[in-house]
C-alpha cells in the first residue's frame, strides 16, 4: 500500500479491566451507626476505600495519538507558531473519507460498551479560535454515536448565577458521569484565554489559573475520567477565507458574528495566549494534542481514530449477564 493510502493503527491494548469494589461492609455500618459529628470521617473512609480501587482498574489509558497529530510534550516549551495548519499526512482525501467510516463504527460500538460497563468516562476538549472548527467535527467525528451515552456542553459568555461562583463551578457541573462521553465545545481554558486577551480580570488572577486548571484535570482523572485535549489549529489566511465564505452564503449568516472580525485584529495575541495554555497545561494525564486543521477531512480522520484508539485502549466490556438467563423462557 502507497503512502498516499496508509492506514495507522495505534492501537495499544491496555490489559484487561478489572471490576470496582464496592465499598468494604464495615464502612457502611459505620455510617449508619456514627452520629453526626464522625459522618464525615466516615465518608472520607469510603471515598478513600473506593478511590484507590477505581484508579488501579480503570488507569488513564496511554494511547498515542493518531499519525499526524502534534502532542505537546509536557514540561517543554510549545510554539504554536511551528505547526503546519496546512498538513495532511500525506493522506489522501477520498481514502480518508472512506477511512473516517470506518473509524465512527468502531466509536459506536466501543461508546457502547462504555456506557453499559458504567465505570469509567470519557471527557473530548475541544478548542480553537473563531472559525477553527469545532462544530464541523463535533458533527463529523460522532455522527451515529446514541445520544443517551453522550453529551455537548458549548461554554459562551457566562451568565450571572456562573459569575457568582468561581471559574471552574460552570464545567464541573457539566463532566461525563461515569459510562458517558462528554464534549466540552470550548472550555474551561476560555478562562486563559478570551478572559486574558481581553483583559476581563488581572493578570495575576488569570495566571493563577494554569495550576488550578492542571488540578482539575487531575481530579477528573483520578475519579476515572479520562480526558483527551484537542486543539484545532488553522491559519489566519484560513480563517479569513472561512469567515468570507459565511458572508458570502445566506444559509451560513446565522454563524457569522460581526464581532469575530474585531477578534481578528487579536489573531497574535491570541496565539500567545494558545502557545502558552499548551505549554502549561499539557500533562501526563491530560496532554494536549494539536491538530492542523486547515484540511476537514484530515482533521476528522485523525481525532475520530484517536479517540477510537483511546476507547480501544479502556478496553470497556459488558457488564455479566444474570447467571442463567440463557436458559429463562419468555411465557406466552
Amino acid at each position: 500500500m502507497s503512502k498516499k493510502h496508509r492506514k495507522t493503527d495505534r492501537r495499544q491494548k491496555a490489559g484487561t479491566a478489572g471490576v470496582t469494589k464496592s465499598p468494604d461492609r464495615s464502612v457502611e455500618d459505620a455510617r449508619r451507626k456514627a452520629p453526626s459529628s464522625s459522618l464525615w470521617a466516615a465518608a472520607t473512609a469510603e471515598i478513600a476505600g473506593i478511590a484507590p480501587a477505581l484508579i488501579d482498574a480503570h488507569g488513564p489509558a496511554s494511547v498515542a495519538a493518531a499519525d499526524g497529530i502534534v502532542t505537546v510534550a509536557p514540561g517543554s516549551r510549545f510554539d504554536l507558531a511551528k505547526v503546519d495548519a496546512d498538513a495532511d499526512g500525506g493522506f489522501d482525501k477520498d481514502w480518508a473519507k472512506a477511512a473516517l467510516a470506518t473509524e465512527r463504527t468502531r466509536i459506536q460500538a466501543l461508546q457502547e460498551k462504555l456506557y453499559a460497563e458504567r465505570q469509567r468516562s470519557l471527557l473530548v476538549v475541544f478548542q480553537a479560535i473563531d472559525t477553527g472548527g469545532k462544530d464541523g467535527t463535533i458533527r463529523a467525528v460522532l455522527e451515529g454515536v446514541n445520544p443517551q451515552g453522550c453529551t455537548v456542553a458549548s461554554f459562551k459568555v457566562p451568565s450571572t448565577e456562573e459569575r457568582e461562583h468561581d471559574f471552574l463551578w460552570r464545567y464541573h457541573q457539566r463532566t461525563p458521569g461515569r459510562g458517558m462521553i462528554g464534549v466540552f465545545n470550548r472550555s474551561h481554558y476560555e478562562d486563559v484565554l478570551v478572559v486574558r486577551v481581553k483583559g476581563l480580570v488581572p493578570e495575576p488572577v488569570w495566571q493563577a489559573r494554569y495550576g488550578l486548571i492542571n488540578d482539575f484535570e487531575r481530579l477528573l482523572t483520578e475519579s476515572g475520567t479520562h480526558i483527551l485535549k484537542f486543539f484545532l489549529h488553522i491559519s489566519k489566511d484560513e480563517q479569513k477565507q472561512r469567515l468570507e465564505a459565511r458572508i458570502a452564503n445566506p444559509d451560513k449568516h446565522w454563524k457569522f458574528d460581526p464581532a469575530d472580525l474585531v477578534e481578528r485584529k487579536s489573531w497574535d495575541a491570541y496565539q500567545a495566549a494558545f502557545s502558552d495554555a499548551l505549554t502549561r497545561c499539557s500533562t501526563p494525564h491530560a496532554p494536549w494534542h494539536v491538530v492542523p486543521a486547515n484540511r476537514k477531512w484530515f482533521r476528522n480522520l485523525v481525532i475520530a481514530r484517536t479517540i477510537a484508539d483511546t476507547l480501544d485502549a479502556m478496553d470497556p466490556q459488558f457488564p455479566e449477564a444474570v447467571a442463567g438467563i440463557a436458559d429463562l423462557v419468555v411465557p406466552d
